[in-house]
């Protein structure tokens, strides 16, 4: 690709093309634990596995599946929450050449029927906690194989044999002992190229049926390289830092496209010990913080980043201190959170991509960071800003148009969705339904998306610019704005508010703060408070269950 204007604000080791490894997305592993095999790799409440650890325990897993009849093309489905299992089963998988089918542990036994069913999986590996869901998705489909695991084998040492305290199915099989049955340690003879399908990552579903985005190892293998060296685990550069120093906070779930690139490969590139948290909750996520005394790198979403400063330990933390990079994506940070990050010393940079793009695309580089901007396209990778309508022409130099990505992180296609491929991915471009707008400089900021604009009276309004001045009123901690279907306007602006903890306040309050900071046509016309607003595993608020909520009542 020829040099590009915005490339001229990359961070001085960010190179500008990637000469990325022609082998498989698990070589970065295998790489990192022959280089430092006695590094610890992964943390999990107090229980340390070194990557040689891991190592071994992948390759047992991973010749005991192939015992089992698990071979190259096979989808594996991954029913895991955030554990040291994961880890193991994700590598074990991709040494046998099989597709990584991610799965909620949350879904729901409908969600979990229409996955194994759209890919054909034939083996998941589950856990104990939900065995309920499992056993009735089992007996709706063809799944033949189910492996579970307890989460608790990994807290007190590599696994120990529980199958018969978990009664399982006849024929079903427990995780612990197929890795202690297996001696064989050896790497599986798979011959694997970057073009194989190396993971399925199913989207949220807004529209319809989730689909899923079909990655390759080697949009895998671009993904991580560029994470790794852009978001560099030194504070200049990739050298920077020894390795037994390096570390990251790893909540953002395994099963999203983003924890999975930017947290857990990104570890194995940078050769980091994965300090390994199931779920988010903010107490024990500030104690993790201050015990570990350092975190290099903590990848999150806004909603964590929000409750993380807005809590009351914070303000008696020097959290700087505590945290070297924070890294935020999965939706739009709000720039007054971003301010309120900086202030407290932390080095911040924010980031864009979609399950499509293999997690990333676009970044903040770490010197140069323009506030509610996503960023610039990471090397070798390219955008273009086209008409909302037609898709097809080129939108004139600062205005807005939907966002088109290229790149080596792109997906090969939709599982079994040809239709949508073909909606979505044209001549090597990914549509993605964001509408944003460039500067001068290159630096492209979203405006909204595509699907979420409110039409009221004729006028396009982006709920991102109202909730930019909701996150500006002092006692409101999230905010989320749809459009409501109205008789005159076509369209009518509600806002959902969830308050800072201990204030009161009204909708006349809310309303008259709006009017001073926006357009009237903009202004919300109904507020609702609540305790909570939906989010995605993953912590991105879902717009759309409220809208679904708000249509739902008109129906009644």
């Amino acid at each position: 690709m020829a040099e590009r204007p915005w490339q001229k604000f990359y961070d001085y080791y960010v190179p500008q093309t990637i000469r990325y490894p022609q082998f498989p997305a698990q070589r970065i592993f295998q790489l990192t634990a022959g280089v430092q095999p006695n590094k610890v790799c992964t943390s999990f409440y107090g229980t340390e596995l070194t990557f040689w650890q891991v190592r071994e325990q992948v390759l047992r897993l991973a010749n005991a599946l192939a015992a089992q009849g698990v071979k190259k093309g096979d989808r594996v489905g991954i029913h895991l929450p955030n554990c040291p299992q994961f880890i193991v089963a994700y590598l074990a998988v991709m040494h046998l050449g099989a597709i990584v089918v991610n799965m909620n542990p949350l879904y729901t036994v409908n969600e979990l029927q229409f996955i194994v069913e759209n890919t054909s999986m034939e083996t998941m590996i589950t856990f104990d906690m939900f065995l309920d869901n499992v056993r009735k998705t089992a007996a709706a489909t063809g799944l033949r194989r189910v492996i579970v695991t307890k989460i608790t084998d990994y807290i007190n040492g590599l696994g120990v044999s529980t199958a018969k305290s978990l009664d399982l199915e006849e024929g079903w099989l427990h995780f612990s002992e197929l890795i202690e049955n297996c001696k064989d340690t050896r790497p599986p003879r798979v011959p694997i190229v970057p073009s194989d399908p190396a993971m399925i990552q199913f989207t949220g579903g807004t529209t319809g049926f989730p689909k899923g985005a079909l990655l390759t190892h080697g949009n895998l293998v671009a993904a991580t390289f560029q994470a790794g060296l852009w978001a560099s685990p030194g504070s200049y550069s990739p050298h920077s830092m020894p390795h037994q120093e390096r570390s990251a906070l790893c909540v953002l779930p395994f099963f999203h496209v983003y924890g999975n690139v930017v947290a857990m490969n990104w570890s194995f590139f940078g050769c980091a010990t994965q300090v390994i948290v199931p779920r988010f909750d903010i107490d024990e996520i500030l104690d993790t913080i201050v015990k570990a005394g350092h975190i290099t790198y903590f990848p999150a979403v806004p909603t964590m980043i929000t409750a993380i400063v807005n809590h009351p330990k914070a303000a008696n933390l020097d959290l700087g201190r505590y945290i070297g990079l924070l890294n935020s994506g999965g939706a739009p940070m709000p720039v007054e959170l971003i301010e309120r990050v900086i202030d407290l010393g932390i080095t911040f940079n924010e980031g864009y991509g979609l399950s499509e793009t293999s997690s990333i695309t676009i970044a903040n580089p770490l010197a140069y960071n323009k506030a509610g901007s996503i960023g610039i396209p990471m090397a070798d990778n390219d955008f273009r800003l086209v008409d909302v309508e037609n898709g097809v022409e080129d939108v004139k130099p600062g205005e807005p148009g939907e966002l088109l990505v290229k790149g080596p992180t792109v997906m090969k296609e939709y599982w079994n969705n040809p239709e949508e491929t073909r909606n979505q991915l044209r001549d090597g471009w990914l549509h993605t339904g964001d509408i944003a707008q460039v500067d001068e400089d290159g630096f492209i900021f979203i405006v909204d998306r595509k699907k979420d604009m409110i039409i009221a009276g004729g006028f396009n309004i982006y709920p991102r610019e109202i909730e930019e001045v909701l996150y500006e009123h002092p006692k409101v901690a999230e905010a989320v704005a749809v459009g409501i279907p109205h008789d005159y306007r076509g369209e009518t602006v509600k806002i959902f508010v969830v308050l800072k903890s201990g204030e009161k306040s009204s909708e006349e309050e809310i309303i008259d703060y709006c009017k001073q900071k926006m357009t009237a046509y903009k202004v919300p016309k109904i507020v609702e408070f609540r305790e909570a607003v939906p989010k995605s595993a993953v912590g991105k608020i879902l717009r759309k269950v409220l809208r679904d909520e708000e249509l739902a009542k008109l129906k009644k």
